[in-house]
């Protein structure tokens, strides 16, 4: 019987690697299977910018993980939603266009990962990119990823942007510019009002060439190894287990979570934790799953006077503007302006907190829908110093990963924390909320003390969905790829996704992710 064979085997179809498929298939002599475990992107509310409020609760798009107890949260074990679906979490986040500060980049370089300055990444950041408004040195205009304003924002974003400038911030109109630091709109991966996610940006106008092969809702078990060179995979597809060769590479593309636990299934991990679930190490690689980190955020809620926020909102009127004229609120994202500022905790010019402004009122990520009307401030530490871990729960490849993800367990990180909330309060205790402004929801306005405010930390503080760092790129002991993304020690294999940042980037993920993927699909080709 003949091997089923491709060039390269692409394994997740998210941010990084709907980008992989596409640029190593540009190349007609190369064979190229994209293998996603979730289904095609259909859904409506996917494309719906604002019909992210309605994707949280969709499990079968949602790999829906949850963290192990957290120690200093109150032992809670935190929500992680994860896109399971072409596209991946491009297809279900905010689609909040950020990549982060130029001197994240440089720290890689500076780390011993040559070629990761800032001056090394931003070309590709320019190649990704197809930004519908700024024409300048640091955009570009002819990418597949589609960078736009918002077609439509809430009344009470202008009233936050007011508020930050009364509080003494600056606003600007542009946050991957020459200077990250400020208040604005944030720009959008969208496309004449609709989402435009890796999956529609980068698959959906090369699908049909006959070198791309895509398999949605096949699962991957495993890397198949021979004498430490990789081979292909298993897959289970159509409720059956096949094998799956590659001629040239294995490309993991599952995410911090997905790539490193299939690192571990196939016996590429720490020897200590793949014996306790009978996995035989084909290679001894101490770093998969360690050095998880993620950005840790804390929403103070404000109760509203008037019903101008999106609580109230009527669906089906707001449902059929879209879907007519893809004009109105359903082009919202829902988090439409934000920022970046420095505390004086910090000494270099760098931003440390981050800031998502939400019309609504926003609890459990959306989960639960309060009555009333509300304005919610998203904030979050950008660098912690806290790192967590992954470990498997069994050698069952269907059985999610254990997630330590050991938030504040860094007292530094208590410190920016602390001082991002009362910035947040600080700004909505500005004049331009006072005809708008009722009670504080959450934490309340008889929270006050520094105690209280922990414990309201503890007590609501999740994710805001950036898990990075799991197969880090570098040279030392816990580096699991090097600088061109290959595993070390076996052969034709590489990650690339949002797991081999060594360091989390001062900002949201997506746009890096999808750099990483532009950038080593580059140099796989130029290679070729």
């Amino acid at each position: 019987m003949t091997k089923l064979t491709f060039d390269y085997i692409v394994v997740g179809g998210g941010s990084a690697g709907c980008v992989m498929a596409n640029r190593l298939s540009e190349n007609p002599d190369c064979k190229v299977l994209l293998i996603e475990a979730g289904s095609k992107d259909w859904h409506p509310y996917i494309h719906m910018p604002a019909g992210i409020s309605k994707l949280v609760n969709i499990n079968s798009l949602n790999w829906g993980y949850y963290t192990e107890p957290e120690a200093q949260l109150n032992n809670r074990k935190l929500y992680w939603p994860r896109g399971k679906v072409l596209g991946g979490s491009s297809s279900i986040n905010a689609m909040c266009y950020c990549r982060g500060h130029k001197k994240d980049y440089d720290l890689w370089e500076s780390s011993g990962n040559h070629g990761w300055s800032f001056k090394d990444v931003l070309p590709y950041f320019k190649k990704s990119e197809n930004n519908h408004r700024i024409i300048n040195e640091y955009h570009g205009n002819s990418g597949y990823l589609n960078v736009s304003d918002l077609k439509y924002h809430n009344p009470l974003s202008d009233v936050f942007l007011q508020a930050c400038e009364e509080s003494g911030y600056n606003i600007t109109d542009d946050f991957n510019g020459s200077k990250q630091r400020g208040f604005g709109f944030y720009q959008v991966t969208q496309n004449n009002g609709s989402r435009n996610s890796s999956a529609q940006a980068y698959l959906s106008p090369v699908k049909s060439r006959d070198n791309l092969t895509i398999w949605t809702k096949s699962y991957c078990q495993k890397v198949l190894l021979e004498k430490n060179t990789a081979k292909g995979v298993e897959v289970i597809r159509s409720g059956k287990t096949q094998s799956v060769f590659a001629s040239k590479e294995v490309i993991l593309s599952g995410g911090a979570l997905n790539s490193p636990q299939l690192l571990m299934l196939s016996g590429i991990g720490r020897t200590q934790d793949l014996s306790k679930h009978n996995i035989k190490t084909q290679h001894d690689l101490q770093g998969v799953g360690m050095n998880l980190q993620d950005h840790l955020d804390v929403c103070l809620v404000q109760s509203c006077n008037q019903k101008i926020t999106y609580d109230t909102l009527c669906e089906i009127k707001a449902g059929m503007q879209y879907y007519l004229f893809k004009s109105g609120p359903g082009t919202s994202n829902a988090a439409e302006a934000g920022g970046f500022l420095k505390t004086d905790l910090n000494n270099e010019e760098w931003p440390d907190l981050q800031f998502h402004f939400v019309p609504a009122i926003l609890d459990d990520h959306g989960r639960n829908r309060m009555k009333g009307n509300g304005y919610t401030l998203h904030m979050c530490y950008l660098r912690p110093e806290s790192r967590g871990k992954l470990e498997l729960a069994s050698n069952n490849p269907h059985q999610p990963v254990k997630i330590y993800a050991n938030y504040l367990t860094e007292s530094n990180d208590w410190n920016y924390m602390k001082k991002g909330f009362e910035i947040q309060r600080q700004i909505f205790s500005a004049s331009a909320f006072d005809e708008l402004r009722d009670k504080e929801i959450f934490p309340g306005d008889d929270i006050q003390s520094e105690k209280q405010i922990e414990e309201f930390i503890r007590n609501k503080a999740e994710t805001i969905y950036h898990p990075v760092g799991t197969c880090k790129m570098g040279n030392d002991e816990l580096s699991v790829v090097d600088g061109k993304l290959r595993v070390h020690g076996i052969e034709n294999l590489r990650v690339v996704d949002a797991s081999i940042m060594p360091t989390l980037v001062s900002g949201n993920t997506n746009a890096p992710t999808i750099m990483i993927a532009e950038k080593i699909s580059d140099e796989i080709l130029s290679s070729v």
